[in-house]
């Protein structure tokens, strides 16, 4: 066996990266078609930010954001609702031997960010950063 296999701390593997990014493409498909029974997703603009993979790939984790908002608990409660038909069309899109469970996380990297540059741009940190 590699390296990787034993180092879960080595990162993602190529597989895991490519798997991960044609689901992240189908997942986006399945939101602009915007086909969702659920009254709670229709009209509902979902972004996918990002789509990490289990190393067995049988477990993919979504990371989603509201275009300009948070995804609410309405809308989470919606997707866990329409994930059997998620899953049937990322499975129909992306060809795996299984059909892999789709877990939908907040994506929270911008929010992330914005704190960051926050902190950054105070007084004290600006005078300890610039000498």
């Amino acid at each position: 066996m590699s390296k990787r296999a034993h180092d879960p701390a080595a990162g993602p593997s190529q597989r895991q990266l490519r798997v991960a990014e044609e689901v992240r493409h189908a997942l986006a498909g399945v939101f602009t078609r915007g086909e969702f029974r659920d009254p709670a997703l229709v009209g509902v603009h979902i972004t996918v930010t990002e789509v990490r993979a289990s190393p067995d790939l049988k477990h993919m984790t979504a990371f989603i954001s509201a275009l300009g908002r948070d995804v609410t608990a309405e809308e989470f409660a919606a997707l866990r609702r329409a994930h059997a038909y998620i899953r049937g069309e990322v499975v129909r899109a992306v060809r795996l031997r299984s059909a892999p469970e789709i877990h939908f996380q907040p994506d929270e990297a911008l929010d992330y960010a914005m704190k960051m540059n926050e902190l950054l741009n105070r007084p004290e940190v600006k005078r300890d950063t610039q000498g």
